[in-house]
């Protein structure tokens, strides 16, 4: 017999070549398709702006099936079409002055405000806890102050825009019906302003509850129960100390309801003209407490927010 034999052939997935007992010579790399990213890579403040776009984005449903636009853009034509109507009747009868005054707009119209929050919270931050991705964020040059701090302010510019709209158009119309140039212009400014900080603050309250839930149906009943209740309870108390002569208690009590907690602010920083008198602040002390109650809530919720997301990432 001779001495030579046939090659073995090599075994599936070694190269040709390669050493006797099919250990390949050297690491190999085999090119299967992939496009390649030479692009340029934007780093952490880039991730925080996306972050931000995608959550005014997914507020209103931009993006999303359309089942997830009807609830948020129902609600910015609940509070933009009273404006127009506004505007007719301003049109038509005449006056000085709308029937309701900029930062009035605020409370008057705080059920579809409170739903819009409440719909909008949980969708910001329930998902990313549901899926467990906070972690996948975190594995880029992104820290979690930087994730909150994204859907937080994505979450502001959203409210600020459906409180800011509808002002507009109350503008507008106050200038078509040839009223005071200038002063609808410092009530708009001015109502803009309470609107600001009536975002900055619904979203601290919204995000803060929601971050405990990754379900965003019990995080949407949470922010509407917790919302009504404050505000209730305030009534209550405000209702009580009235009828005890405390009509300092009385006007205090509204520091703990959002709406009236602006309201006030504007009552005593502005000049505005208050929702319901007899609970408005009158004097310096009460209005230094209404800015410290803003102030320490503020601090209060978002200081819980950031505590939460301590933890989140871990889950």
């Amino acid at each position: 017999m001779s001495d030579l034999q046939p090659a073995a052939a090599p075994a599936p997935g070694v190269p040709a070549g390669a050493p006797a007992g099919g250990a390949p010579a050297g690491d190999v790399i085999h090119d299967i398709g992939f496009r390649h990213y030479d692009g340029p890579r934007y780093g952490r403040g880039w991730i925080v702006r996306s972050l931000l776009v995608d959550t005014v984005r997914g507020v209103f449903g931009l993006g999303r099936p359309a089942r997830s636009k009807v609830m948020p853009w129902a609600l910015v034509a609940i509070l933009a079409v009273p404006p127009i109507i506004i505007g007719l009747i301003v049109l038509l009868v005449g006056g000085d002055d709308p029937p309701i005054t900029y930062t009035q707009f605020l409370y008057q119209f705080n059920v579809p405000i409170s739903l819009f929050v409440a719909g909008a919270a949980p969708y910001a931050v329930s998902r990313d806890l549901r899926h467990g991705v906070l972690p996948l964020y975190l594995s880029r040059p992104l820290v979690r102050t930087d994730y909150v701090a994204a859907r937080y302010g994505g979450l502001v510019l959203a409210v600020f825009a459906i409180l800011a709209v509808p002002q507009t158009l109350l503008l507008i119309a106050a200038l078509l019906a040839k009223l005071d140039v200038g002063a609808q212009l410092v009530g708009w400014a001015g109502g803009l302003a309470m609107s600001a900080l009536l975002a900055l603050l619904l979203s601290a309250v919204g995000l803060a509850i929601a971050a405990f839930t990754p379900r965003r149906g019990l995080g949407v009943a949470a922010i509407i129960t917790v919302l009504i209740v404050v505000q209730g309870f305030s009534f209550a108390l405000s209702g009580l100390a009235y009828g005890q002569d405390a009509e300092g208690l009385a006007v205090l009590a509204g520091a703990l309801d959002p709406y009236r907690l602006i309201d006030g602010l504007a009552v005593w920083l502005l000049g505005a003209d208050p929702v319901i008198p007899d609970f408005a602040p009158t004097d310096a002390g009460q209005g230094a407490v209404f800015v410290l109650v803003y102030v320490v809530a503020l601090a209060a919720f978002g200081g819980l927010l950031l505590q939460r997301y301590r933890k989140a990432g871990r889950l």
